[in-house]
Parts: C-alpha cells; sequence; structure tokens
C-alpha cells in the first residue's frame, strides 16, 4: 500500500547502556519491533561486543563513545543496578530520553533524585516495570478497578527463578527483595492504587547462603492504605523455571494470573518488553507515560528496602 511520506514514522533510534543479561533479553525482545530499533550498544566486556558483532549493531567500549557518536532518540540503560543513577545523570547531561531498567538504583533515594533530576530538565525517564504491559495483568487491573472484583481482600503475588543467579550480579543487585520483590511492591501498588503501609518479612532458613542478608527464599506480608493486605513470596529455585502468578481475592469475585508460567514465559515476557519500549518511545515524542515512572520505582524500593531490613534482622 503507498503512503504518503508523511504518514511514515521512522523507527525510534535506540541506543542500549549494558548488554549483559537482561541488556540481551531486551536486544531479544526488540527483533520484533516496527516501531523500535536498537542502533548501537556501549558494552564495556569485550567478549560480549565480541558475541554480538553479528548483530551488525554499532558497538562501544564506553557509554561516553556510544554518546559520543550521536543519532540516538534514547537510551535504554541495562546497567548493574549500582550503576544506574550515574548512568542517568550522565544521560540528562546528555539530554537524551531515558528508559532505565528497574530499579533505578538499589534504593528509594536513588530512584526519587534520578526523578527529580530528569524532571528538573523536563527529560522523559520511565522505569522498566515490564510487567505493566501483560496483557492479562492490564486486564485484572481493569476488572479491579471497574469494582468486579468487590472489595479487595489480598492481593498475593509470586516470583520464583529457576535457578540463582551468578554471584557478581548478587553482589551488586541489592538483595532478593531488591532485586525480585520490587516487580512485586509496584505490581501491588499499580493494580490496587494502594501504599504500602506496616510491613513484615522473614527469610527461608531451608538452604544455606554465602550472602548474609540475601537469602535463597524470603516473603513478606503487608498492609495497603485502602485496608487490603499484599503477600510477596519469593525464591530463587523452582523446578519449572522462572515463573510468576498473582491471586487477588475479594469481596465478590477472585482471579489468579499465571502470567510468567510455562509453556508461555518468555513469549509473555519478550512481547512486554518489545511494548514496553514502544510505549517508551511514544512517551520520548511527546506522548503519555503509560509505564512507571521515577516516583513509582522510588515507592516500589521503599517497601523493598523495608522488607530487606527486616530479613537482615532476621538472619543475624
Amino acid at each position: 500500500m503507498w503512503h504518503e511520506a508523511s504518514d511514515i514514522v521512522a523507527k525510534f533510534r535506540l541506543g542500549l547502556a549494558g548488554a549483559g543479561r537482561m541488556g540481551r533479553n531486551h536486544l531479544r525482545g526488540l527483533q520484533a519491533s516496527q516501531k523500535v530499533q536498537v542502533v548501537a550498544i556501549a558494552e564495556p566486556a569485550e567478549p560480549t561486543r565480541n558475541a554480538l558483532a553479528s548483530t551488525g549493531i554499532a558497538l562501544h567500549a564506553t557509554l561516553a563513545s556510544m554518546l559520543d557518536a550521536g543519532g540516538l532518540d534514547g537510551v535504554l540503560v541495562c546497567v548493574p543496578s549500582t550503576m544506574h543513577l550515574e548512568t542517568v545523570k550522565t544521560l540528562i547531561a546528555a539530554r537524551l530520553p531515558i528508559l532505565c531498567e528497574k530499579p533505578v538504583g538499589v534504593t528509594a533515594d536513588q530512584a526519587l533524585l534520578a526523578s527529580r533530576l530528569a524532571a528538573h530538565e523536563s527529560l522523559p525517564l520511565q522505569v522498566g516495570f515490564w510487567r505493566r504491559f501483560v496483557p492479562s495483568l492490564r486486564h485484572l487491573r481493569q476488572r479491579m478497578s471497574a469494582g468486579e472484583l468487590g472489595d479487595v481482600y489480598l492481593v498475593a503475588n509470586y516470583q520464583w527463578d529457576g535457578s540463582p543467579p551468578g554471584a557478581t550480579f548478587r553482589e551488586q543487585s541489592g538483595g532478593i527483595f531488591v532485586d525480585m520483590g520490587v516487580h512485586e511492591f509496584d505490581q501491588t501498588r499499580w493494580l490496587t492504587g494502594q501504599e504500602f503501609g506496616s510491613i513484615s518479612a522473614l527469610p527461608s532458613g531451608v538452604a544455606a547462603e554465602p550472602y548474609p542478608g540475601d537469602p535463597e527464599s524470603a516473603q513478606a506480608l503487608c498492609n495497603l492504605s485502602g485496608g487490603s493486605s499484599a503477600l510477596v513470596s519469593l525464591g530463587r529455585r523452582f523446578p519449572l523455571g522462572d515463573v510468576c502468578k498473582v491471586e487477588v481475592f475479594g469481596t465478590r469475585d477472585s482471579e489468579e494470573s499465571k502470567f510468567l508460567w510455562p509453556p508461555t514465559a518468555d513469549e509473555t515476557f519478550f512481547e512486554a518488553l518489545k511494548v514496553q519500549a514502544e510505549s517508551f518511545a511514544d512517551y520520548a515524542r511527546g506522548g503519555t507515560l503509560e509505564g512507571a515512572s521515577g516516583e513509582d520505582a522510588a515507592a516500589a524500593l521503599a517497601a523493598a528496602e523495608r522488607a530487606s531490613i527486616l530479613i537482615r534482622q532476621a538472619s543475624t
């Protein structure tokens, strides 16, 4: 079909900062996108760059080199969490819209500072809580908002990974509640529209751990501002692989969503990453923010920090 030239919107040119595990996940998800294209990658590890040589994407050993080369409409930040804030600061100085992998640092203060710095410069900052782009979760949220489940008693969130990540990742991740559970804390706020009140948390003592305060499994029970309760259940070993589900119990109805579950887990995950990046591109071009803001990240991180303190205390 023939189109007027003005009807054709060029692909959003995305730079990728960090091509580790999560960065490569984003690359895979965006292969199918008709709206967003990764055109440059900044990755300090030479073996990783060599492994990506066949992609045809411009490769840089440093973020500065990628930014100096220009030609970007925005940058996706996938560096280790401990480097999020400094990377965001660099991109703000470069006047580029930012899609930052969760959780924008490892503390609520870091996420809030990143948000305020971006807002001060009127630059779009979106945080990569990809679950906000999963159709079944969006449908569940719509049902809850419409009152179809009635008043909500409990939102029970489960995230269990197939096997623990490597030592280097765990040393920089902030621990199980900051690394994993921050998704559940954001998911709870997004689904219910409520804020966190009191939080109780306990680690599991089943598996011996070489990381003090970072157990293989931990659970949190939370009071919410609207009277609901929330459960956050986390684990790093699960026979079926990486899985996530949520159960909501209300006065009129209940619903369970195994939104990341075999055999469709990969399909759901990579599609959500694609849609998230496309939504970010629209936002960076002047559209509405559909994803999570820096303030959302700070609120989720604040809850994760509180739970982390409790499990460290329980471990001593």
